[in-house]
């Protein structure tokens, strides 16, 4: 029995852990290819794992004053659902460093983990891009701006056609001993950055 074709639990919204939105100011970014996410065997909607291809690294991109954002927009398609993802976030440079890592996240596919801040949930961190990644589809820089100071307002999301065919994933990796907690995802995700 699958548990995309038939409601299996209800849900209802506490006190205790009122939602809250946005998420952090950092955004862990990947190559695609370099890395290989294992799910759980019970919800294919939660990573257990992800594991370098050689010695491939994780790159943090950190940010202020509520610089990212995150969406998944649900698309009904003659094959079923699927999901527009969609990572923005602000880039405080204009280096020719800066302008390389825009054109291979606009060539390349990549994958971006984001860190919610509502916490109370096995979702506080996700996975965005896991089936067909992520490109730059907005690199946009205005010398004046003087919100961005000149930077750029970087938008990934979806190649065209490609949208994903579940939500963004669950990341819970547990330690070497133990359960998986959300101390214990960050930590993991911290020993694969570069």
């Amino acid at each position: 029995m699958s548990i995309y074709n038939k409601i299996n639990a209800g849900f209802s919204l506490g006190t205790a852990g009122p939602i809250t939105s946005g998420i952090e100011d950092v955004v862990y970014i990947f190559n695609q290819d370099d890395f290989v996410l294992t799910y759980d065997t019970v919800n294919p909607l939660i990573i257990k794992d992800i594991t370098a291809v050689g010695t491939a690294k994780v790159y943090k991109f950190e940010g202020t004053n509520n610089s990212f954002n995150t969406m998944s927009k649900l698309a009904k398609t003659q094959v079923g659902p699927r999901y527009t993802e969609e990572i923005d976030f602000n880039i405080a440079g204009l280096s020719t460093d800066v302008k390389a890592q825009l054109m291979a996240m606009g060539y390349g596919r990549i994958r971006a983990i984001a860190i919610n801040n509502y916490k109370d949930s096995d979702s506080a961190i996700e996975l965005f891009g896991a089936v067909n990644g992520l490109i730059v589809t907005e690199a946009e820089r205005n010398a004046a701006d003087e919100t961005l100071d000149g930077g750029y307002k970087i938008k990934l999301t979806n190649p065209d056609k490609l949208k994903e065919p579940y939500p963004p994933r669950a990341v819970s990796i547990a330690p070497q001993s133990g359960t998986a907690t959300y101390a214990s995802t960050i930590a993991a995700l911290e020993e694969l950055v570069a």
